[in-house]
């Protein structure tokens, strides 16, 4: 199973930060962004990994991150978007990397509290298709939201002026090898991208989508508020290790 982090875009709503640095190449708390997903999968057992990032600051992250072999990689390679195609267009340069492999896919501005080798081990056990990452939020009509049925996911809205739950997907999706196909039949959406949650839409069509709640805490960065949230609980979490670890 290979990993793949998603890095690109402009970062416009960070702003005038991202004028002179790539959105995941910002701080949060003592290390840059990027970091985090990168520690999350590499923790998880996933030791080969893909960045695809894009704008004029590319490069700056092989100057960060060189072979990989600080975060206990066995590959890092990369990948360059070009414009603003959405997640979904980020997403199918993965596939020469992904040579008919799982992927285990995670948005570069999402900060987790605990692990996914809970979830990574329940993929592994499927026999195909996708599995998504779930959490309880209080403002859920800023994110895809699921609606439920018996238990199940039937269906994703993406950004809903009345969520059907209080669940927002987050952004963590793994995929088997049929999730380049599903890319190739997408059509633009309205905001002239590629939605990733129609790919996760078109695997709950198939009857292929599992889901786990996330434990602990999950926070995105993409907005000054969250940014500023990621922050803080960053920071509280290091402070309970480090007292923790003094005991």
């Amino acid at each position: 199973m290979k990993g793949v982090i998603l890095a690109g875009g402009l970062g416009t709503r960070l702003s005038p930060l991202t004028k002179i640095t790539n959105k995941h190449l910002l701080p949060v708390y003592d290390r840059p962004m990027i970091h985090y997903p990168l520690k999350t999968l590499s923790d998880a057992g996933i030791k080969d990994i893909l960045i695809v990032t894009g704008g004029n600051h590319a490069g700056e992250f092989l100057r960060l991150l060189g072979n990989g072999r600080e975060y206990g990689l066995h590959e890092i390679a990369y990948a360059y978007q070009e414009g603003e195609g959405g997640i979904a267009d980020a997403l199918s340069l993965a596939r020469p990397f992904a040579k008919g492999d799982r992927i285990v896919v995670m948005l570069g501005d999402n900060i987790i509290e605990g692990d996914i080798r809970k979830p990574i081990a329940a993929f592994a056990r499927q026999e195909r298709g996708s599995r998504i990452l779930l959490k309880k939020v209080p403002d859920p009509q800023r994110f895809g939201v699921p609606v439920f049925d018996k238990g199940r996911v039937t269906r994703i809205d993406e950004k809903p002026a009345q969520p059907a739950s209080d669940y927002a997907v987050i952004g963590i999706y793994m995929y088997d090898p049929g999730v380049f196909e599903i890319i190739s039949t997408l059509k633009p959406s309205d905001r002239n991208e590629l939605e990733i949650t129609d790919v996760n839409n078109a695997y709950i069509q198939r009857g292929e989508m599992e889901h786990d709640v996330l434990e602990g805490w999950w926070t995105d960065a993409g907005t000054f508020e969250s940014l500023y949230r990621a922050n803080q609980l960053v920071r509280e979490m290091m402070i309970d290790r480090l007292t923790a670890g003094m005991r």
